[in-house]
C-alpha cells in the first residue's frame, strides 16, 4: 500500500501548517476561546482561501476533487494547533451527504461550504441515545411541501457559531430501527429552535437545541438515510483520527523538550532511565496510532472500512491516553495549569476518544462487523 502523499496534498499540509504557525499560536488560541464568541471568524475565511473546504469536495459542485486523504491532512494539521473551527461537521460531514443526495440542496449549498459561506453543525445525538445513530425520539413528519420537526438534541458541537444544522431524524420505525431514520437541514434561525449555548472542554463550543413544529428540508429519500448516515460518521471518526494524531505529536514533541531543560538532582530529567522508557513507550503509541489512522483513512469506502474505521477508533483512543497521561505526569503540576498547552492537548484528545463512540462501543462494533 502507497502512503506517500501528492504534491498537492504536500502543498495542502505545508500552506495550512505556515499559516497556524504564523497565525494560530497557543496564545492566540486561548485569547480567543476565552472571548465571548469562542473563535475569530477570521480564521474561518482564509481556510477557505486556503482551498481547505474545497479539497474533498466533488469538482462538480466548486470542490476540487479530494477526498479522505486531503480531510486527514488538513484535520491531522488542525490537531496540532488545537483548531475549534468546525470542519468537520460542515465539511466532511454536511458536504459529505449533500454530495451524496445531489439534487437542489447540493447545487445551492456545496459551493457555499467550499467558500466558507456557510457554517453547518451536526445535531445528532439525544440523551437517551448514547452512540446508537437510530436511537431517535426526535420526530418529522411531511406537511405539504416541507416537513416538521419536534425533539431535543444534545451537545451539538459548533451549534453556538453554526448558520444551519443537519438533524436526524424518525419519519417511520420504532425508536432504535435504522429504517425510518431521514436527515434534514434546517435553518437555525427558523421558527421553533431554541438553543441553550455553552462551552465544553478544549476550546469548543456547544449547544442544546429544541425543535417545536420547526420547519425542515429533506436530505436524500425519506426514512432510508441510516446507510448514509453511517457512513458519513465513519468519514468523521477517521478525519477526528488525524487530528488526534496531530495533538499527540505536539505532546510528544513538548514533552521531550521539556525533559532535557527540567533539572532535577544537577542533571536533566530526561537523563533518568525511568523517564527516558517512559518517552520510548509514548513515541511506540504515537507509531501506532498513525498505522491505525493511516488503515482506517485509507480503507474509507471499501468492503471492510467501517471495520477497519472502529478498529482505528479504539486503538488511538487507548494510545492517545497513554501519551496524555504520560506528557501530564512527566510535566508534573505545571502539566494541568492553563498557562500550559499541555492540559489543552489532553483535554482535547479525550473528547475525541469519546466523539462518536467511546473505546469500548467500537470494541463491540468492531467484533460485530467482523
Amino acid at each position: 500500500m502507497d502512503f506517500s502523499f501528492t504534491e498537492e496534498q504536500t502543498l495542502l499540509r505545508n500552506s495550512l501548517s505556515r499559516y497556524l504557525a504564523e497565525n494560530y499560536s497557543f496564545e492566540d488560541w486561548r485569547k480567543f476561546t476565552h472571548a465571548p464568541e469562542g473563535r475569530d471568524p477570521h480564521h474561518w475565511r482564509q481556510f477557505a482561501e486556503l482551498g481547505l473546504f474545497a479539497a474533498p469536495l466533488p469538482e462538480t459542485f466548486g470542490g476540487l476533487g479530494g477526498g479522505s486523504v486531503e480531510s486527514m491532512v488538513v484535520m491531522e494539521e488542525f490537531g496540532r494547533a488545537l483548531v475549534v473551527e468546525p470542519f468537520v461537521p460542515t465539511v466532511i460531514i454536511a458536504g459529505g451527504l449533500l454530495a451524496k443526495s445531489g439534487g437542489a440542496l447540493a447545487q445551492e449549498f456545496l459551493p457555499r461550504i467550499a467558500g466558507g459561506e456557510t457554517v453547518i453543525a451536526f445535531a445528532f445525538a439525544e440523551a437517551q441515545g448514547r452512540y446508537n445513530l437510530a436511537d431517535l425520539t426526535t420526530s418529522a413528519k411531511r406537511e405539504g411541501e416541507t416537513y416538521v420537526l419536534n425533539g431535543q438534541k444534545s451537545v451539538v458541537l459548533g451549534a453556538p457559531w453554526a448558520d444551519h444544522l443537519i438533524v436526524t431524524a424518525r419519519t417511520g420505525g420504532g425508536r432504535r430501527e435504522e429504517k425510518g431514520v431521514s436527515m434534514f437541514l434546517v435553518d437555525k434561525a427558523a421558527k421553533g429552535v431554541t438553543t441553550r449555548d455553552y462551552a465544553v472542554m478544549s476550546g469548543l463550543r456547544a449547544s442544546e437545541i429544541s425543535f417545536e413544529n420547526t420547519s425542515a428540508r429533506l436530505i436524500g429519500e425519506e426514512g432510508a438515510s441510516f446507510a448514509a448516515l453511517e457512513g458519513v460518521v465513519d468519514h468523521a471518526i477517521a478525519a477526528h483520527l488525524a487530528e488526534a494524531l496531530g495533538a499527540i505529536a505536539v505532546l510528544m514533541n513538548v514533552t521531550v523538550e521539556y525533559a532535557k531543560t527540567r533539572k532535577q538532582f544537577g542533571q536533566p530529567i530526561g537523563k533518568f532511565q525511568v523517564l527516558q522508557h517512559r518517552m520510548v513507550d509514548m513515541f511506540i503509541a504515537q507509531q501506532q496510532a498513525q498505522s491505525a489512522s493511516l488503515m482506517a483513512n485509507l480503507t474509507l469506502g471499501e468492503t471492510d472500512g467501517a471495520r477497519a474505521v472502529s478498529a482505528a477508533k479504539a486503538a488511538v483512543g487507548k494510545y492517545a491516553k497513554q501519551v496524555g497521561e504520560s506528557a501530564v505526569q512527566i510535566h508534573g503540576g505545571i502539566g494541568m495549569t492553563d498557562e500550559l498547552n499541555v492540559g489543552h492537548y489532553f483535554k482535547r484528545l479525550t473528547l475525541l476518544e469519546m466523539l462518536y463512540g467511546s473505546r469500548d462501543h467500537h470494541l463491540r462494533r468492531m467484533a460485530t462487523l467482523g
